[in-house]
């Protein structure tokens, strides 16, 4: 199965490094890598020119304000995989992240992720390329102390991985995590789930309800599942100040789409189709 991780990125230059030397390491290895960028900085343009060994395709935008919304949507009209995967540009995968996601997958069901809030101490070590994060992913139980002294959030249990046709996780596991909300950074579903509700709606402007509440329930009005993919498709998100986006409470974006949901329109008012 032809398999398209899509990427938000916006000027990380260095962090989309870091994703791409994870990606290049996958277990599963039918993938393309879709880079949605919202702006369209230089920068980011001459060093996804010179990515080796991976299909990538890259989508930009006028920088507007943040539209991550709408950028996404330019990466799902780029894409040409039957399943597709979400994750942040400041984001880094395990090496069995596209298999995990792959493995778990089933019809007209969408799978939720976790990732592991690395510190500021942690996170420095992978940009300045001191560990990498396949070493992180292999030595976790053995470094888990000091990962959990430096987090500055938790979540650190979100790091350990099982298999997802393992026996613990089959028999026991799944059982306790069955379903979780999405986040943005970490979820993925068939390519006609995501076409059915017309993609992300792009009228929530700078808020993170677009990308994580709002797609949540619309995708599963359209009739779809949520399951937990938590400790299975596993990713370290590296450590930065809390941006303007990620504090803000917008309780008009909240009321419309508390207003859509009770009207069940789970359809995208501003999707895809407005490309």
């Amino acid at each position: 199965m032809k398999v398209s991780i899509i990427v938000s990125v916006y000027k990380d230059v260095g962090a989309l490094n870091l994703i791409v030397q994870a990606l290049h390491s996958q277990t599963y290895k039918n993938f393309e890598l879709v880079i949605a960028e919202d702006g369209n900085d230089p920068a980011m343009l001459q060093y996804i020119e010179g990515i080796e060994g991976l299909e990538v395709k890259h989508t930009t935008q006028e920088d507007k304000g943040i539209r991550k919304n709408r950028s996404t949507n330019n990466g799902i009209i780029a894409s040409d995989g039957d399943y597709l995967i979400f994750i942040d540009g400041d984001c880094i995968p395990y090496s069995t992240f596209v298999d995990a996601h792959v493995k778990l997958s089933e019809t007209k069901t969408v799978l939720s992720g976790r990732r592991v809030n690395l510190g500021p101490d942690y996170s420095e070590k992978i940009r300045s390329k001191k560990i990498t994060s396949l070493q992180l992913e292999k030595n976790y139980l053995r470094w888990y102390r000091s990962i959990l002294k430096d987090a500055v959030e938790r979540h650190t249990e979100s790091g350990f991985y099982f298999r997802p046709e393992g026996f613990f996780y089959k028999l026991i596991f799944r059982h306790f995590k069955n379903t979780v909300a999405i986040i943005g950074c970490n979820f993925s579903c068939f390519r006609s789930d995501i076409l059915n509700i017309n993609g992300f709606d792009e009228n929530y402007g700078e808020t993170s309800v677009g990308d994580d509440t709002d797609i949540d329930w619309r995708l599963q009005a359209s009739g779809c599942n949520i399951k937990s993919a938590k400790n299975v498709a596993n990713m370290f998100h590296l450590y930065h100040s809390r941006g303007f986006r990620d504090t803000i409470k917008n309780s008009v974006e909240l009321k419309k789409m508390n207003e859509r949901k009770d009207n069940n329109q789970w359809v995208a008012e501003k999707g895809l189709d407005t490309h």
